[in-house]
C-alpha cells in the first residue's frame, strides 16, 4: 500500500534526475585514492605540479591528468607563473565535503 501522503510532501524533497547526475558526476571524480589525496594536499596550501608529484610519489604526467579531472569538475583552480602551474582548491566546499565524510568515519 502506497503512502500518498508521505510521497507529497517528498515529491519537493526528491533531487532532480540532472542535478543527481551532476552530483553522480563529482563524486565519481572522487571516487579515487589519488585524487583525494591530491585535495587534501591542496587544503591546506597551493602548491606547483611538481611538488604534488614530488609528495605524492607519482610522475607529473600522472599528477596532471589527475588534476585535469578534478579541474574539469571545478573543483580545483590553476595559474601558471613561468614554466610552473600552481594548482589550489576552487573552494572551500570541497574541503568541507571531504572533512565531513572523515567525520562521518570516525564517529
Amino acid at each position: 500500500m502506497v503512502h500518498l501522503d508521505n510521497v507529497r510532501s517528498s515529491v519537493a524533497q526528491i533531487l532532480p534526475t540532472e542535478k543527481a547526475q551532476q552530483i553522480a558526476e563529482v563524486f565519481g571524480v572522487l571516487a579515487d585514492t589519488n585524487r583525494l589525496r591530491l585535495l587534501s594536499a591542496l587544503a591546506s596550501q597551493e602548491l606547483c605540479v611538481c611538488d604534488l608529484a614530488a609528495l605524492m610519489k607519482m610522475t607529473e604526467s600522472a599528477v596532471c591528468h589527475q588534476l585535469k579531472l578534478l579541474k574539469a569538475m571545478r573543483l580545483v583552480r590553476y595559474r601558471r607563473e613561468g614554466r610552473n602551474v600552481y594548482y589550489t582548491l576552487a573552494d572551500s566546499h570541497i574541503v568541507n565535503l571531504y572533512q565531513s565524510v572523515e567525520e562521518h568515519l570516525q564517529a
